[in-house]
């Protein structure tokens, strides 16, 4: 029976859970798991280090430190950006988010105050500085033909 390596692509299962014990994603709640090409970094690297060696139906729960998932907080990505930026009918929403673009690359970001002539945006990725629990299952492993 294969072990999964680099290169392959598989399909997993998974739930995502917070310190909390709060769940923030699940593919058995959409009823599909997910696939990826292992090692081409569409994953966070945390979870692609614990599914290398796993086989077809093995089960693993694993907790990643930020550093192995969306990283630590960053303070600089908490900026106040003029209003004016925006189309002129947009609603602010404390809370909300917003998506945009800079240099052709797409850009998000949390709304968390507004004042006057500016707003507070939080670019930062939302599950940025957490500690990541996941429980997952390989459905499958696709290796590589050639």
């Amino acid at each position: 029976m294969s072990k999964v390596t680099n290169g392959n692509m598989v399909s997993v299962h998974y739930k995502g859970t917070l310190n909390d014990g709060s769940q923030f994603d699940s593919s058995y709640d959409r009823g599909e798991p997910i696939t990826f090409e292992v090692g081409a970094g569409k994953m966070i690297p945390g979870f692609e280090q614990n599914i290398l060696g796993m086989k077809v139906g093995e089960e693993k729960q694993f907790t990643l430190a930020p550093a192995d998932a969306y990283g630590l907080r960053d303070p600089e990505a908490v900026q106040e950006v003029p209003k004016q930026m925006f189309p002129q009918d947009f609603a602010f929403e404390v809370g909300g988010h917003v998506q945009g673009e800079q240099d052709g690359n797409p850009l998000f970001a949390k709304i968390l105050s507004e004042q006057d002539e500016t707003v507070t945006l939080d670019f930062n990725h939302p599950m940025a500085g957490q500690d990541l629990t996941f429980n997952i299952e390989v459905v499958t492993i696709n290796e590589e033909d050639g």
